[in-house]
């Protein structure tokens, strides 16, 4: 028997995934960069114990304490296809509960967070079984990878780059690597995720994914990412905060502008989320308030800033656009630096 517990956080991508490569298990058709999160994460408490090999998986899983039969296919094709990684699941039943710190399928990335935190707990009991792994976060970043692509990056921080890029040394496709030279400005960074909507997303990343395959502006895109990669990083290095609020909202704009071109098109935005970015850029201009606006594939508006700007932009939320958001609600994040050992 093997029990481990761990908690992993969502991140925010600046300059976003979207497309994967054909024919490839959970390839990126370009690399992606972002901010690794906090307070928004994902607990995962894994129990493994033996039992006859009868050729099948065996699992129980529950989420915030209640069993959850939809979630149950996922996970078992996330098993398929790490089984020859991790080949000791079909002789083993796992045991899995989850919980999370922020709604669930909103466009906050709950998936990322999600699988990375069930990868972190496969990975440490692999190796309590005397598997040999030679980088262990390259491998639990591997195996959160094939479960749901941008999970990738949410195992270490502050940046986590996922994808071959020249200018990032080790990048590569198969597992995200860190990326901590970063400005003193951006070290403390908040993202506060103003909820326009809680409930499930209307178009799920996989079906967006799978709009780019034969897109018009597909090949753009890509190379966009890539020349927007190689500004980044020497954004983050140097702390140019105007290039760097210029080059995130073009990021974001681009990937609603995908989906919006796409066949089928798809909108997620809402009525709120423009109003909000209108909002958001007209403070900026006419008070001076330092940050800028991104997106998930989804209506939530996440909110960028340096820590010492945090009071000033909690009291134009909550003046400006609190009328917007669901319940007035919104989560105040930071950047944080990947996952963390539960006790048990």
């Amino acid at each position: 028997m093997f029990e481990t517990a761990w908690s992993c956080p969502s991140n925010i991508a600046l300059v976003k995934y979207w497309s994967k490569k054909e024919g490839e298990l959970q390839i990126p058709a370009n690399p992606s960069l972002s901010f690794t999160l906090s307070a928004c994460t994902t607990s995962c408490h894994m129990h493994v114990e033996a039992k006859p090999d009868d050729g099948n998986f065996s699992l129980h899983f529950t989420f915030d304490g209640e069993r959850k039969p939809s979630f149950i296919p996922k996970i078992l094709t996330f098993f398929e296809r790490i089984d020859s990684l991790v080949p000791w699941l079909k002789t083993h039943h796992v045991t899995i509960a989850t919980s999370n710190t922020f709604p669930h399928s909103s466009g906050i990335a709950s998936s990322a967070s999600a699988f990375a935190a069930m990868a972190q707990c496969l990975s440490d009991i692999h190796q309590q079984m005397g598997n040999q792994v030679e980088d262990p976060l390259a491998f639990a970043s591997e195996l959160a990878r094939i479960g749901s692509g941008s999970a990738a990056r949410s195992l270490m921080g502050p940046c986590g780059v996922w994808g071959k890029h020249a200018d990032f040394e080790g990048s590569n496709d198969r597992y995200s690597i860190a990326f901590a030279d970063i400005h003193p400005i951006f070290q403390d960074f908040r993202d506060t995720i103003l909820i326009v909507e809680s409930g499930k997303k209307s178009v799920s990343s996989t079906a967006g994914h799978e709009l780019m395959v034969g897109h018009p502006f597909a090949e753009a895109r890509y190379q966009q990412a890539h020349r927007n990669l190689s500004k980044l990083k020497d954004i983050l290095m140097h702390g140019h905060l105007d290039l760097f609020y210029a080059l995130v909202e073009e990021e974001a704009m681009t990937l609603h502008a995908m989906m919006m071109t796409g066949n089928p098109s798809y909108m997620l935005f809402k009525p709120e989320t423009i109003a909000i970015i209108e909002r958001l850029r007209e403070a900026r201009k006419q008070k001076g308030l330092s940050m800028c606006f991104t997106l998930d594939a989804g209506a939530n508006v996440h909110v960028l800033y340096p820590n010492s700007e945090h009071e000033k932009v909690l009291n134009w939320i909550n003046d400006e656009v609190a009328q917007y958001l669901e319940n007035q609600r919104y989560l105040c994040d930071q950047i944080g630096n990947g996952a963390k050992r539960i006790d048990i």
